[in-house]
């Protein structure tokens, strides 16, 4: 039987090394939602799923994964370019900026001390300069789709504790990214001094406040020009569009991919059509958000974990991740609340610290021994707070079970 590819292929590529590449990508959508079925069966997150997925997959198991593949890896941050669309589209910028005392006490304290905490553990480990801050960035933000699933799941979004842990992730989110911008430049060669400091924060923050600006202008008119057009799917098209430009944008300005896409989702948030455009992009999220996840668990070497030195750096990140986010629960010592469910709360750093981890990757910052150790750190952050959190509640959490209007804040959870 005679068989003809479909379009011309350039130069270097192969109908074998095509089918091959499908042949991963169906596996890796296949397994993922299989093993996040089963991780939210007992009451884990789906995000752990999708990682063991690429871990199976990936050279360290099977072998059909390559994380090394240029394309895989281009699917991969086109991946965590829409989860970031995603979580800006889920985010109220005005939550943000009236956030309460309590929950911006949270949210502060609990980037402070796992970050300051992260460096001084990594310094007694003799690891230092940009590897020790990538570490310790990767463990600041707390992972806003896995806290509110699992309140939502134990029917605590709304009590007080809830409104804290959603108002402190949001913040935390919003730091983390700028974080990561000062991070990804001082990866790329930036001085790790308080001028080169300042000078690429400065970058982050400058774009976000002019994405902000300029799309706060944009958006509507963009929102206009998709209910003129008569062809299905413009809203998606023209808000992706839009969320790709300013993530060039800011990569451009010398600014993070995730900044810009971050942006476009805030913006669009606010307008009419803003639910529309979240159902819009769903679609492609259950497709390119699992490659994403998968390609980061495909760059986990396991040979790696059972490294006696790989171990000992991700006990002592995890130690450090647990403590310094239930310490950041207790910071509001004012406040009349269950603290210790608000530290628990704030624990699960999920595809945040995921994001972190992986770019230090690319960008050589981290080895592939203390890549893992992260990635070990997100891992048990993730996996303990679910159960943990359910002690604390009086009940185990049910995976099918959740407060009403819930599903548009976590989609991105599945």
């Amino acid at each position: 039987m005679l068989s003809l590819p479909v379009l011309a292929a350039p130069a270097g590529a192969s109908e074998h090394s095509i089918s091959l590449l499908l042949a991963a990508l169906a596996a890796v959508l296949i397994l993922s939602r299989i093993l996040g079925d089963l991780s939210q069966r007992i009451g884990q997150p789906a995000v752990l799923g999708e990682l063991v997925a690429g871990i199976l997959l990936g050279p360290s198991v099977i072998g059909l994964l390559d994380p090394g593949n240029l394309v895989v890896f281009t699917l991969a941050e086109l991946g965590v370019l829409i989860l970031l669309f995603q979580i800006g589209l889920h985010t109220e910028l005005g939550a943000i900026l009236k956030v309460g005392a309590p929950a911006a006490t949270v949210g502060v304290v609990g980037v402070i001390l796992p970050f300051v905490g992260g460096v001084l553990v990594c310094n007694a480990l003799g690891i230092t300069g940009i590897t020790a801050t990538v570490c310790a960035a990767a463990m600041t933000a707390t992972s806003i789709g896995i806290s509110a699933r699992v309140l939502s799941d134990l029917g605590q979004l709304n009590t007080p504790e809830g409104r804290i842990v959603i108002g402190a992730a949001v913040l935390d989110d919003v730091i983390g990214l700028i974080i990561l911008s000062v991070v990804s430049g001082l990866a790329a060669g930036g001085a790790l001094s308080l001028l080169g400091i300042s000078k690429v924060a400065g970058l982050a923050v400058g774009f976000l406040i002019a994405a902000l600006a300029v799309g706060s202008v944009a958006a509507p008119l963009i929102v206009k020009a998709a209910g003129r057009m008569r062809v299905d799917g413009a809203l998606g098209s023209l808000s992706l569009a839009f969320a790709l430009a300013l993530a060039a944008g800011a990569s451009e300005s010398g600014s993070a991919m995730i900044i810009g896409a971050f942006a476009a989702g805030l913006v669009l948030h606010t307008t009419p059509k803003g639910k529309e455009i979240e159902k819009a992009t769903t679609s492609l999220g259950h497709f390119f958000v699992p490659v994403f996840f998968g390609y980061v668990g495909a760059s986990i070497k396991l040979q790696a974990l059972m490294d006696r030195e790989v171990l000992v750096i991700g006990g002592a990140l995890c130690a450090v991740a647990i403590v310094s986010k239930l310490l950041a629960g207790f910071a509001p010592f004012w406040l009349k609340a269950n603290k210790l469910q608000i530290g628990v709360a704030m624990i699960p750093r999920g595809e945040v610290g995921l994001i972190f981890a992986q770019m230090g990757l690319a960008l050589g910052a981290l080895t592939e021994g203390i890549f893992s150790a992260v990635v070990m750190m997100v891992m048990v952050t993730t996996l303990v707070a679910p159960p943990w959190l359910a002690k604390i509640a009086g009940r185990k959490p049910s995976p099918v079970e959740h407060e009403p209007g819930l599903d548009d804040l976590v989609s991105g959870e599945r």
